[in-house]
């Protein structure tokens, strides 16, 4: 180890005159000082190895996880179960390696899952034509309202108030510097306002920004929303929960021009927020339009079947001035672990999956509102909804934790009008037991 590491004096200045420079305050010399770190922050002397992972586990155990916890907490992402056949397929060698598959001849592997993942992310959505995943749900969302701006020769984007949060703090940040505006619209009753809509969709519009199921909860009006967007030139964007998509008419046979999510819920951990992978699929006439890389089928000289990247050229992802979109690269892996879950739940599966969340969250909901909890919004909703707590939902969620259990989220946070709101997420992973008990302990005395 010494042999790499200057622990003498005459090793660090034997580094410096490599260099070229007499100090190591040199290499900051571009910083200014006065933001420059004083010190080594109180950080602890050197430990051995065995001392430092006894450290980080003492400070890992501060944590608490989804294994110990009952969690009751979505806002985007969600405890849903993996099987252990995701984390075994990818974990070979061939796919925890792979990046990017320019050269066919070398990724033919890679780049065939990418094109299952591509035709089952086509069959939930109900579109023509995906690419090989994005980053995530946010970029993906931001990604396709570039993409509409682009068809349509608009410099305006509408995005509900329904929509996540952090997904319109992204779409901002993507435009703060690209010249397009971004107008909110206001929701009623948990959905999307169709008047507030009305009065702002002109012909400086390029797209309709909503989620279904929205960030409240609630299922929106897609096809309406389609029609109201198609009657002034403008395209509709649907942000998707995947698994919803298995039990819910697809937006793209709603009218919906492109549709994108976040695809966590497909076979990828919580992981504490990420990494997860999102997707993007869009009408056949969008084809050419799309960020990132798409994967085709053809045959080689031989005839035989064999995968390619297909329809842009490789500089579109890498240069500035000529890309249709700058996000160069994706979440291979991740959406791997996506089509992997897919494809070993199956259709029926999937149904299956959707359809205990449904159930589940439905008899959640009336658990709490025997007692003392309030149904915010009167609109369907799939695995997730929105009540009105009787006490502050800091409160409620700290008394939940110390039983063992991951309260819903505090919407006081982005959306302070709704009082006391919590927004509570039940998957398939929740028993009668639990949910019984989470009411127990969430409510006062049963109605």
């Amino acid at each position: 180890m010494s042999s790499y590491l200057p622990n003498t004096e005459a090793d660090r200045r034997k580094m410096l005159e490599a260099l070229g420079v007499s100090s190591v305050e040199d290499l900051f010399e571009d910083i200014p000082k006065e933001v420059r770190q004083k010190g080594v922050g109180g950080l602890p002397g050197p430990l051995s190895e065995d001392e430092l992972v006894r450290h980080l586990t003492a400070l890992s155990e501060r944590n608490c996880h989804l294994g110990q916890c009952v969690c009751f907490l979505g806002a985007g992402i969600y405890d849903h179960f993996v099987p252990s056949v995701v984390d075994a397929v990818v974990s070979r060698g061939e796919f925890y390696t792979a990046y990017t598959p320019y050269q066919p001849e070398i990724s033919q592997g890679t780049l065939t899952a990418a094109f299952e993942y591509q035709s089952m992310i086509c069959e939930l959505t109900g579109m023509y034509v995906t690419n090989a995943s994005m980053y995530d749900g946010a970029s993906a969302l931001a990604e396709a309202a570039f993409m509409a701006c682009g068809v349509t020769k608009r410099d305006k984007v509408l995005a509900a108030k329904t929509v996540h949060p952090e997904y319109r703090e992204v779409i901002r940040t993507y435009t703060r510097f690209r010249d397009v505006t971004v107008e909110e619209v206001g929701y009623k009753d948990g959905v999307l306002d169709l008047e507030d809509l009305a009065s702002k969709l002109d012909d400086s519009v390029a797209a309709v920004l909503v989620q279904s199921p929205n960030f409240l909860g609630v299922i929106e009006d897609v096809k309406t929303l389609a029609e109201m967007a198609h009657d002034k030139g403008a395209m509709l964007v649907v942000s998707a929960d995947p698994i919803s998509l298995a039990l819910l008419e697809p937006p793209g046979k709603l009218g919906a021009d492109i549709v994108t999510g976040e695809g966590q819920a497909l076979g990828n951990p919580a992981s504490f927020g990420g990494p997860h992978f999102g997707f993007l699929a869009a009408t056949k006439k969008l084809l050419r339009k799309m960020p990132g890389r798409i994967v085709g089928q053809t045959t080689d000289l031989e005839g035989r079947r064999g995968f390619v990247l297909t329809l842009q050229a490789r500089e579109q992802h890498i240069r500035r001035e000529k890309a249709t979109s700058n996000i160069c690269t994706n979440q291979a892996l991740c959406a791997l672990m996506g089509a992997v879950y897919m494809a070993s739940m199956g259709k029926e599966g999937l149904k299956d999956v959707a359809k205990l969340c449904y159930d589940k969250a439905h008899y959640t909901m009336e658990r709490l509102l025997e007692r003392g909890f309030e149904r915010a919004f009167g609109g369907p909703f799939f695995k997730e909804f929105t009540l009105r707590a009787p006490e502050p939902v800091e409160t409620l969620n700290a008394r939940l934790l110390r039983e063992g259990f991951l309260g819903g989220y505090d919407l006081s946070r982005d959306y302070p009008e709704i009082e006391n709101g919590w927004l509570v997420a039940v998957t398939e992973r929740r028993t009668r037991r639990e949910i019984d008990r989470f009411a127990e302990m969430a409510g006062g005395e049963k109605k």
